[in-house]
């Protein structure tokens, strides 16, 4: 139970009580600022409390918006404060602070976090907070102190505290001429998102979202049953028929909706957990993945081997995904970071039809998955990964090239947590962090471009040596130990230039690759689909690592990083395997890595995820 205090005697017909109580919240009235100091400290430790000015006058999803999201330890709106157990002792130190009597002016200037995230960088609001409306108070003592509260983005919600009658009339009418539920419906779909899914999707699966709320549906069984049906539509694809494929493409199209619903839902009932953060950020990638083997399964059933297509397909799409939580994760926090790129970028976002012609080009998840059904049901699986490699591998180019582009004509000094987060982002094991100890001095004496290139170099090195060289040749094993080495040196030194970030999404290709060409060299049965199992067993335990790192809480611990052997100890052992086993016995060790890197990644990740210290990551930006 949640607790709301009222900060002084309830204001005659107003509906502020029961929209409290609506929303959850158990009302108590506070007969001044000491009362309602004492009612806050005798509370249950482990409430969220919230101090609501009595005379306030909004919307109830204003209400939800401030005081009801999980997100944040501490938020405020015009005339009403809220905090979460762990900002508790915060609030109240406020609620005192602010109770013993405003500042000589009479006023304090209200801080606010203007990015809508957590606490931690807070610019001031001009907006003065009232020296007879408590919660504003507190939340000005809570930003003077380093607890800035987060303010939700309003829009054209009311949320005020009138100071006389005739301003209370104008607020009632300015309440009135709002729709609170279609406002709410509005902002549950995510505000940048892909052509198809703005357009094709939102427009209705929003009201799907509404009606699985009044329902008491949560995110994470929505997020569930796309799971499910996402497997459906694999094992519907995995039948070989052309009825199979046509039903796969409907199911995927109704899996990608429930995918856009249980987000959806998440920001209409704010909604949001851990659990469900690891769900949603594991899940797509795992249907995807899912589809494409049911694919490559209904092929061979007609006498068509494409595995070597959907182990292509996936380290693609893999691949491009850690292009840009790598460049992300560079340029996050970067200072100085300006680049005329990146301001020309801007500018054709002015241009309303360019910003979605640059949305579809990308193949965002939307568009990607509408272009598999529809292929799946009309053509067959071979045409399928087809136009997904091409469709991907034309994204890739553009916007890794315009993200190298931007890097060389960005002024920017990166900073250390960025250079941490792309050395947790490399995936190094012991054999690199060996090699990386030794060789640090001459890191150092290294230009500036170096990492990149060296990296790219031994991974050149290695696939290019599995390519060329037959099945068993104990060359590729010497080029992975190669491989080892020049990925040491790569990571040697803080990952701070201007194309570092491009070094973990090499370290993906060459490992990746290297599996795939060895599978492919050993020519018989099993071998790719026990291939394709450990490179998605290792893409989970990567977009794992994305999402700790996203959350602030840095990489997996160094025990699972040491114990998956990292990317160049996988890339070496695969490679001794091809030289010392027959191409039957490679299959079986490449099903036994792929189940063993499995159960130690997974089963860790689910630990962490559950746990209570993990944190709750959301999505808001670019579509997947």
């Amino acid at each position: 139970m949640s607790t709301a205090i009222l900060t002084g005697p309830p204001v005659p017909g107003s509906p502020l009580e029961g929209d409290l109580r609506a929303l959850g919240f158990d009302v108590r009235i506070a007969t001044g600022a000491d009362e309602a100091a004492g009612l806050l400290a005798a509370l249950p430790a482990a409430e969220r409390a919230a101090l609501v000015d009595p005379r306030f006058v909004g919307h109830v999803h204003a209400l939800r918006l401030g005081l009801t999201d999980p997100r944040f330890p501490a938020a405020a709106i015009p005339g009403a404060a809220t905090a979460l157990p762990e900002a508790r002792p915060a609030l109240l130190a406020a609620l005192r602070q602010a109770s013993a009597g405003p500042r000589p002016d009479g006023q304090r200037p209200v801080r606010s976090s203007q990015d809508g995230a957590s606490p931690g960088g807070p610019a001031t609001d001009t907006r003065p907070a009232r020296a007879d409306v408590l919660p504003d108070l507190v939340a000005a003592a809570l930003a003077d102190g380093g607890a800035a509260p987060h303010r939700p983005e309003l829009g054209p919600l009311v949320a005020t505290v009138p100071g006389d009658p005739q301003a209370r009339n104008e607020a009632r009418q300015a309440l009135a001429a709002v729709d609170d539920e279609d406002v709410r419906l509005r902002s549950a779909v995510k505000a940048r998102d892909g052509f198809f899914t703005t357009f094709c999707i939102s427009p209705y699966s929003r009201y799907l979202a509404r009606w699985c709320a009044r329902r008491g549906l949560t995110p994470n069984q929505v997020t569930t049953a796309s799971l499910v049906t996402a497997l459906i539509a694999a094992a519907a694809a995995a039948t070989g028929t052309r009825g199979g494929f046509v039903a796969a493409g409907v199911l995927l199209i109704l899996s990608f909706v429930l995918d856009c619903t249980d987000g959806q839902l998440a920001r209409y009932s704010l909604q949001y957990s851990t659990l469900g953060a690891w769900l949603d950020a594991t899940f797509d990638r795992a249907k995807e993945y899912a589809y494409y083997a049911g694919l490559a399964l209904g092929a061979a059933r007609g006498g068509d081997d494409v595995w070597a297509l959907a182990l292509g397909a996936m380290v693609l799409q893999t691949c491009r995904h850690v292009v840009d939580f790598s460049f992300n994760e560079a340029n996050h926090d970067a200072t100085g970071n300006t680049s005329p790129t990146a301001a020309l970028s801007d500018r054709l976002d002015g241009v309303g039809w360019t910003v979605w012609v640059r949305r579809m080009i990308v193949l965002p998840i939307g568009e990607r998955w509408a272009m598999i059904a529809v292929l799946t049901a009309a053509t067959t699986p071979r045409i399928v990964f087809y136009a997904l490699l091409a469709g991907c591998a034309f994204a890739a180019t553009y916007t890794t090239a315009g993200r190298v582009l931007r890097s060389l004509t960005r002024k920017a000094r990166r900073t250390d947590r960025a250079a941490r987060a792309l050395g947790d982002l490399a995936d190094s094991g012991p054999l690199a962090e060996g090699f990386a100890a030794r060789l640090g001095g001459v890191a150092r004496r290294l230009p500036a471009f170096a990492p990149p290139v060296i990296a790219l170099a031994g991974a050149a090195a290695v696939t290019l040596t599995a390519a060329l060289t037959p099945y068993g040749s104990p060359w590729t094993a010497v080029a992975a130990l190669g491989y080892a080495l020049t990925s040491g040196l790569a990571v040697a030194r803080p990952l701070k230039g201007a194309l570092d970030w491009l070094v973990p999404p090499v370290f993906r290709a060459a490992e990746y690759g290297t599996i795939l060409i060895l599978a492919a060299r050993a020519d018989v049965d099993g071998a790719l689909p026990a291939a394709f199992g450990l490179v998605a067993a290792v893409a989970y335990h990567h977009y794992d690592t994305v999402y700790r790192i996203r959350g602030g809480t840095g990489a997996p611990p160094h025990w699972l990083v040491r114990a998956a052997g990292g990317h160049e100890g996988r890339t070496l052992a695969v490679a001794l395997l091809a030289a010392l086993l027959g191409a039957p016995q490679f299959t079986i060790a490449l099903t036994v890595l792929a189940v063993a890197v499995a159960l130690v990644v997974v089963a860790e990740s689910v630990r962490f995820w559950v746990s209570s210290g993990a944190p709750a990551v959301h999505d808001e930006g670019e579509p997947a």
